[in-house]
Formats: C-alpha cells, structure tokens, sequence
C-alpha cells in the first residue's frame, strides 16, 4: 500500500516535470518559473519550500521526546517569517534570480562579491538538503517494517536508510535537471497541499481520541513521558538548572538562529523572483504565513499526541531522535480508530505525504544552490557577464548533479541526528553569512564590495567552525563524534548567538577599513528600485 502511494506521487511528479521541460525555454523560465505564477500559488509552493521534514518528521520527534523544549522550535519557525514579511518585496525588487543580484547591485562587477553569495549558498543548501534526506532515512525504516535487529528481503534498518537516501538523491536531481523551477514550483505545490491535508487529518484523529480537549491530551502526554511532572515544563531540553547560564544561552541562540535565519535561505529568497510583481511577492507571504502558522499549531498535537498514544519508550525504541513519532503517531491512532487495517492505511498515506515533503524540498534546494553556482560564479565570474542562456542552464543541470551526490554523501554519514537539529545549524549558517550582507547592502549608505565580502564569509567560516568546537561534533549526548573523543570548547549548541552579531561585525569592520569608496548613486538607485520596483529584473538588475 505504502509502495503504491509512494509509485502515484512520483508518476504524478514526472508528469509534471515532463511537462516543464517542454515549456522551459531560457534561464528565465528555469531560474524563475518565467514569472508567472500568482502570489496564492507561490505562497503555497513557499509553505511547501518551509515545511520540510524537519517541520513534520523532527519537530513531531523533538516535542514527543521534550515536551515544552520540543515546542518552542515551532514557534520559532513561525515567528521568523514576520521578518521575512518586512525583507522581500525589497528583495524581489532589487534582484534578478538570486541573492547575489541583491547584493552585487550597488558594488558592479566585482567577482569576489558574486563567488561569495555562491559559496553561502550552496553551504547552507547543502546543510538543509543533508537534514531532508537525514528524514527520508529515518521514513522508510518505519514504512516498510523494519524495527532495530530485523531486516525486510535481508535489508536492515541501518541499509534501508542508506537506499533510501539514494533513491531521494536520484529524484532531486532529475526534478530539478529537468524541470527547472515550473517543474520545483508544481512539485511543491502538490506536496503543500497533500502535507496540509495529512496533518489535519491525523490532527482532527488524535484530538479527537481525547473528545476534543487538548488539556486531557497534555496529562496524557506528561503521564507517558517517562517523566512526569517536567514533561510539560521548560528546561527538559534547554535552560536545565544543571546547565546553569549555558543551557538559558544555547536556548536564546536557538531562538535568534529560528527567527533570523528564514530571510537568507537561498531557496527562501529564489521564491521571491518567480512572481510578476512586489504586491504578488507581499501575497505569497501573506499565503504562507497562513499555512505554516496552521501547520505549526498542529505539530503540537503530532507532538503531544504521540508521546500520549505511543509513548516515549515506543518512539526512542524505533528511532532515538524521535524523527518517526508522527508516523508511529498516525498508524496508532488509525488502529484504535479502524482497526489493524486502519493503522495501515493512515500509516501509509501519512508516510507518502513525508516523503513528498521531502522530495519537493531537497529538489528545491538543489534548484538554489545549482542556479547559483550558474548564474553567479559561472555567468558572472567565469563568463565575466556575458554567458549565454543555453550555457548558462547547462552548467545549472551538471551543478545539480554534483550538489545532489556531496549531499548524498553527507546525509549517509550523519544519518542516525534529529533532523530539527540539523535544520536548525542551516538556519543558523544562514542567518550568520546571508542576513547580515542583505540587511546592511539595503540600508547602508557607505556599504561596499569589501564589506559584503567580510560579512558573507566571517558568518559562515564563524558559525562552521563554532558548530565544529561544539558539543554538536563531540563531548556531548547528541555528538556526532562517539566517545570518549572530546574536543568541544564552544558550550553553545547553536552558534547563532555568537556567529550572527560576529558577521555584522566582519561585515562592518571590512566596510570602514577597505579603500573601496560605495557609490552613492548606485545606493540610491538600488532605494528607488527596492521600495517602488521601477526597472526590476531589467540589465541593469546585474551589472
């Protein structure tokens, strides 16, 4: 049955990717769906580019294993897009297909600008693309029966994982080598509304197993926790009493990583361009905050709802992150509603929802990261500007390639992490390299080359190496490095709170102590064309 769903969602895709390729005709189509699509068809593709398998899989894990901790990921999610909301009509007026459009308005040709935004990108791509395809592993396992020490058709659990991020490998690369972003934006638009649908089901289900009283599903919850009476209380994860000062810092890193990091998500920001104009940009926002803000409201009774039907042994006993407590979640509550036969069914299409979550996603990151490396290091470094259109959507399909096999790679190694927490490094990394050069190229006067240069790789090469000295990589519970290897001397989980001021500063500093003089006409240009959109996407756009 699994399979099946599994075989109508792909034949659906490829016929929409099919379909895509036969209307892809240059770099406009490919970067930017043509401009064509209206801000409510955006905004759902933008909700489906969000709620990734971090939001359904590992959010859904961490609030079943940490209760109020679990929580406030949710609440970060959703709180980030209000800054989102103030940056991207400036953005999507001021750029062309990408970030480094924004940034390289004001500077002109200067290569070093364009091959650092590529460089971000594809890091940050890369770290949340890892965390999608960490997802896919931890699905398929569940999906196909597989518990810790058996094995299907002589498949363990461990092999399963590693098939199946393969397989998701090969898919993201031909959606986006094939369809460009009119096949991405369909595929995420499906899987939007698939996701939205599952969730309310599943949500409507667990509720009302507890006759509709959330309270009654919190005392369950707590009761089933394994540890009652701090289950519902903060500190479970962040802020314990035992961490003193470091736990209540790591907490307000993760917070100000969560809210910063959504404007300078490369596929976040690439979204913005396939609208035909700034009010349909500011209505794909309004759209998506709408759907995500709902969606996060109910993975609070995914959450909840597991570690009260579940349990808390059962989910760590399939998976210790906690990545397959809504799926464990959807086919409990289908049994007691329906029977042995009912947990299938919903277990079943819950899983196939997941997993076209997670292939719309990834195909939307490698879909940044490729047209970045394209349009900005190859059009605009290699080709000194001038590159044409079918060279240009070439170099993307082969960058595409490549990007999928590291983050393949990548994903099979850290396999076994929550994939919440994963996401959470990339929005850290993006909030610390991308933020900081937007915000300050939009507002700054004296702003130039050096400084955008400084900002982009002191967040990047800061919070990469903060992540590297952390209890992340080894000394802690969650390390990725088993013991007794312990070089951490960075306390903090996420680095935001250290790594994001830290690039303002490199950003500033590198401004103040370059020769390089800004251009005051340029930044008045780039003002007029960000607040009104006079001449957006025109040459000038990417001088």
């Amino acid at each position: 049955m699994t399979i099946g769903l599994f075989a109508v969602f792909i034949v659906i895709t490829l016929g929409v990717t099919i379909w895509a390729r036969v209307n892809t005709k240059g770099t406009d189509d490919f970067y930017a769906g043509g401009r064509g699509f209206s801000g409510p068809q955006n905004g759902l593709a933008l909700a489906g580019d969000y709620m990734s398998a971090a939001s359904f899989l590992g959010i859904a894990g961490i609030i079943a294993l940490s209760g109020y901790d679990g929580f406030l990921y949710s609440i970060g999610f959703l709180v980030a897009w209000l800054l989102t909301l103030l940056l991207v009509e400036l953005m999507r007026n001021a750029g062309r297909f990408t970030m480094a459009d924004v940034l390289s308005y004001r500077v002109g040709k200067r290569p070093r600008v364009r091959t650092a935004a590529a460089v971000s990108t594809v890091t940050v791509s890369v770290f949340y693309l890892v965390a999608q395809m960490v997802g896919a592993g931890a699905l398929v396992g569940l999906l196909l029966g597989i518990h810790p020490g058996e094995t299907f058709m002589g498949i363990s659990p461990e092999a399963a994982k590693v098939i199946t991020i393969l397989a998701v490998g090969m898919m993201m690369i031909f959606y986006v080598s094939y369809g460009g972003m009119k096949g991405t934006t369909w595929v995420q638009i499906i899987k939007a509304v698939l996701l939205m649908a599952g969730t309310t089901v599943l949500t409507v289900l667990v509720l009302g197993r507890f006759g509709f009283n959330p309270s009654e599903m919190l005392g369950a919850a707590d009761a089933r926790s394994g540890q009652p009476g701090d289950f519902l209380n903060p500190g479970l994860r962040y802020a314990k009493e035992a961490d003193g000062i470091i736990g209540k810092l790591d907490f307000v890193s993760l917070a100000v990583a969560l809210v910063l990091g959504t404007a300078g998500l490369p596929h976040i920001v690439g979204r913005f361009f396939t609208v035909p104009d700034a009010r349909a940009a500011r209505t794909s926002v309004n759209w998506a905050i709408g759907l995500v803000g709902a969606f996060y409201l109910m993975t609070l009774a995914l959450g909840f709802g597991a570690t009260a039907l579940v349990g808390q042994a059962a989910i760590t006993a399939q998976d210790p992150s906690g990545n397959t407590a809504a799926l464990q979640l959807a086919q409990a509550v289908g049994t007691q509603v329906a029977g042995p036969l009912g947990g299938e069914i919903l277990l079943a299409f819950i899983g196939a929802v997941a997993f076209a979550t997670i292939l719309a996603v990834v195909s939307g990151l490698v879909l940044a990261s490729s047209t970045s490396l394209a349009h900005d290091f190859f059009g605009h470094v290699l080709m000194l500007g001038k590159p044409k259109e079918s060279q240009e959507v070439a170099v993307a399909r082969f960058s595409a390639f490549v990007i999928g096999v590291f983050a393949v790679f990548l994903a099979v190694v850290v396999r076994d992490m929550n994939v919440a927490f994963l996401v959470a490094l990339a929005f850290a990394m993006a909030a610390s390299a991308n933020l900081p050069a937007i915000v300050l190229s939009l507002f700054w006067r004296r702003f130039n080359s050096t400084g955008v240069v400084c900002g982009i790789y002191g967040g990047l090469i800061g919070s990469i190496t903060l992540v590297a000295l952390s209890p992340v990589m080894s000394g802690g519970p969650r390390s990725l490095l088993p013991p007794p290897v312990d070089f951490h001397v960075f306390p903090l989980e996420n680095p935001g709170l250290v790594s994001i001021p830290f690039a303002f500063l490199c950003a500033v500093i590198g401004t103040l102590l370059s020769r390089e003089k800004a251009d005051p006409e340029r930044y008045s240009e780039l003002s007029l064309r960000a607040l009104t959109g006079a001449g957006a996407h025109g040459p000038q756009s990417t001088p």
